[in-house]
């Protein structure tokens, strides 16, 4: 198995979602040769100005994030502008790279090797 090594990558300027595709290829490990789906060699990926990505259309009113809480009526419900008032754009950033990472075991582990400076 090859060694996991740490790659950056700047994020200035950068569309949200073509961002977290290329983050997601490299934290499931599919830039390198030995590449296999059922395998956790992915690199390390540090985000640095994530304060500076670009989110382009009307994503920040019209975008939805939900979870339901588990109880009747328990749907929970915040615009991308909310969570990025509350959380930061980090969470956001994370949000669309679990979404494009495979929804299997692996998948928690993958996202643990992100860490995102602002």
């Amino acid at each position: 198995m090859a060694e996991r090594t740490k790659q950056t990558i700047d994020a200035s300027g950068k569309p949200l979602g073509r961002l977290a595709g290329e983050i997601a290829n490299i934290l499931r490990g599919k830039t390198k040769p030995d590449f296999a789906p059922h395998k956790d060699s992915g690199d390390f990926v540090i985000i640095q100005n994530a304060s500076q990505i670009k989110i382009t259309g009307g994503k920040l009113k019209t975008k939805v994030y939900r979870h339901h809480t588990g109880y009747i009526g328990g749907m929970k419900s915040a615009t991308m502008a909310d969570v990025i008032a509350k959380k930061g754009i980090e969470e956001v950033l994370r949000r669309a790279v679990w979404g494009m990472l495979p929804a299997n075991k692996l998948r928690s582990r993958m996202i643990k090797r992100l860490k995102v400076v602002r």
